[in-house]
C-alpha cells in the first residue's frame, strides 16, 4: 500500500469512526488527554471498554491524540528524534534498511516517535533504537519457535511474535536478515 492509499484509508477510518460514535477527532483527542492513563496500552483499553470502539479504531485514535500517527511529523524530524543520544545506531539502521529494501518494491517504512514501522500489506517489523547499548528489531513471523537471537517479544511490543535485541554491530547477522525476510515473506 503507498501512502496515499494509506492516507485515504486512515481518512476514511477517521470518517467512519466520527459517523458511528458521533464524536469528533478533536472531541475524542480530549476524551483520550482527560481518561486519566499514560500508557498507549492502557488507553486503547478504556476506549474500548468504556466506549465500545473495536483494537484497530482505539489504537489510531490513540495515536492521532498522541500525534504518533504516520502523517504527523516529518520522517527526517521523527529519525533525528529517535537516534538522539543513541547516534552510534544510525549506521545499523541505515543497514537494515538497505537490506529490507531488497526484499521487494512494496515496502512501506513509517517512522512513528519511538520506532520506525515497516510495512508490506501489514506491519512485519519494528527498528527502535531503544538505548545507547541496544538496538531492538522487533518481527511478526508465526510458527517460528524462538531461539538464544529470535526471543519471544512478550510485553516489549504487542505488535510484534517475537525480537531480536542487538547490543554491537556484528550482531546483524545474515541470520538476523533471513529472519527480517520470512517476516516479509508472511506479512
Amino acid at each position: 500500500m503507498n501512502l496515499d492509499a494509506l492516507k485515504k484509508a486512515e481518512e476514511t477510518q477517521l470518517k467512519n469512526i466520527e459517523s458511528t460514535s458521533g464524536i469528533k477527532l478533536d472531541q475524542w483527542t480530549t476524551i483520550i488527554k482527560n481518561c486519566g492513563f499514560s500508557k498507549h496500552g492502557e488507553i486503547v483499553n478504556f476506549l474500548k471498554k468504556e466506549h465500545g470502539l473495536g483494537h484497530g479504531n482505539a489504537n489510531m485514535l490513540v495515536h492521532y491524540a498522541n500525534k504518533s500517527h504516520s502523517g504527523f511529523g516529518k520522517e527526517d524530524e521523527l529519525l533525528t528524534q529517535q537516534f538522539e543520544g543513541k547516534e552510534e545506531w544510525k549506521g545499523l539502521y541505515d543497514q537494515l534498511i538497505t537490506e529490507i529494501k531488497k526484499f521487494g518494491d512494496d515496502i512501506e517504512i513509517s517512522p512513528k516517535k519511538a520506532y520506525v514501522s515497516v510495512r508490506r500489506q501489514k506491519q512485519f517489523a519494528i527498528l527502535q533504537p531503544s538505548t545507547k547499548n541496544r538496538f531492538d528489531i522487533g518481527l511478526n513471523i508465526k510458527d517460528f519457535p524462538p531461539n538464544v537471537v529470535l526471543e519471544p517479544a512478550g510485553s516489549w511490543n504487542t505488535m510484534c511474535t517475537h525480537r531480536i535485541k542487538i547490543t554491537k554491530q556484528e550482531d546483524l547477522t545474515d541470520q538476523v536478515i533471513q529472519w527480517v525476510r520470512e517476516a516479509y515473506n508472511q506479512a
